[in-house]
């Protein structure tokens, strides 16, 4: 996954094509979201290219910094990229190839013609350093032995699942896999090679179909766009349907993992067993309607004169006010902590997540936090704004 955004009061976002963290069921098993806070160099140790628009990109992590950067598949780090004085954030997986599964792996698709993809993929050299944040997350496979892990992917959508397959079928030897991953074309298909090599190790476990949305395959089940009644179809070839033991994880365009995900839970599926991680920022999904961005309330003497908001990050707490020129709560906190997570600012990638312990926000638009992140009280502070003249936040929550 990746996604992109140019610093605070700098150019447009960078278009990316490629996928960021958002809302998904937890569990309590699920692991500990890990360090969120501070940038780290790391050498490129090599780039090999998968496609003509995507990269493979090892990172060398030296031994002091290994704790830091432990990862579980599923968990996506921060790349910090500066260029003609724009700084550029973009989200990518964690995706370590199959047969070195320590390996720190990015893979990285082009996107926009002036992006950190666009440098990536034309100019990066092993030698030079990344400015990289710690992995965090909570996208992950549910701890089920013997389950039947059913995974849904778009485009790098399968960037965390390619991760999730090789690690369960390799801890868990009860259990099966199955993928269905929808791309424009054979020759844009991400990691088709490991996973063929996947399936040759685990013949009798794991099972990949790809669906081709702008080419014909000769067949028109794994032909054209991915809607519910294909889905339907797909799930019955991988006797993947809603059933006891089966578990989902989907991964891609908001549209795709919005159907997929209303279809399941349709079908019968436990909305509990159905992780989600929609990436690009696009039409908002169905099942996650606009919600208004409001101005700050007004108090019983009028609006309030100064908003203040005190957050929580890192073990330190600092308040600041909210100027009338801050469109939201990140570009208040930014001015004070310029370490505060956040990469997207389009409300998907879910890096700047933090606990409201009091006061009221109003959130807007959003496809990162789901319906138990917000009954938890947990807001996106690159589009929320504050309801109250005073709001306290806990990032490390």
């Amino acid at each position: 996954m990746n996604t992109a955004v140019t610093g605070a009061g700098t150019a447009p976002a960078e278009t990316a094509p490629a996928g960021a963290r958002a809302g998904r069921p937890r569990t309590p098993s699920s692991p500990a979201a890990g360090p969120r806070t501070g940038w780290h160099r790391l050498t490129v140790a090599e780039v090999r290219r998968l496609t003509e628009e995507a990269v493979a990109v090892t990172l060398d992590v030296p031994d002091g910094l290994r704790a830091a950067f432990a990862h579980r598949p599923g968990r996506h780090v921060v790349v910090r990229h500066r260029r003609a004085g724009v700084e550029l954030r973009r989200c990518y997986s964690v995706c370590p190839p199959p047969d070195d599964p320590d390996a720190f792996r990015l893979v990285i698709k082009r996107g926009g013609p002036d992006g950190f993809g666009a440098y990536a993929t034309t100019a990066l050299a092993p030698g030079e350093c990344l400015e990289v944040s710690p992995p965090t997350g909570a996208f992950a496979l549910p701890d089920l032995p013997g389950a039947h892990h059913v995974l849904v992917a778009g485009g790098s959508g399968v960037t965390p699942l390619a991760a999730m397959a090789a690690a369960v079928l390799r801890e868990d030897p009860a259990c099966r896999v199955s993928l269905v991953h929808a791309v424009p074309t054979a020759a844009t298909a991400l990691l088709a090679d490991e996973l063929t090599d996947l399936k040759d190790r685990y013949v009798d476990r794991f099972t990949a179909l790809h669906v081709l949305t702008r080419e014909h395959r000769g067949s028109d089940l794994l032909s054209g766009r991915v809607d519910a009644p294909k889905l339907r179809r797909l799930l019955t070839a991988l006797d993947a349907l809603p059933a006891p033991g089966t578990a989902y994880a989907l991964c891609g365009p908001p549209g795709l993992v919005a159907t997929a995900r209303r279809a399941l839970t349709e079908w019968g599926a436990d909305p509990a067993s159905v992780r989600c991680e929609p990436f690009t920022p696009g039409a908002t999904p169905h099942d996650a309607p606009p919600v208004a961005v409001a101005p700050p309330a007004a108090g019983p003497a009028g609006p309030a004169e100064e908003t203040r908001i005190t957050a929580v990050l890192g073990g330190r707490r600092g308040t600041v006010p909210v100027r009338p020129q801050d469109q939201v709560i990140l570009d208040a906190l930014l001015r004070a902590r310029p370490d505060v997570p956040y990469a997207c600012r389009d409300g998907v990638c879910g890096s700047c997540r933090a606990k409201v312990l009091s006061g009221e926000v109003a959130l807007g638009r959003q496809y990162a936090l789901d319906p138990q992140d917000l009954a938890a009280g947990y807001t996106l502070v690159c589009r929320a704004r504050p309801r109250t003249a005073e709001v306290t936040l806990d990032f490390d929550a």
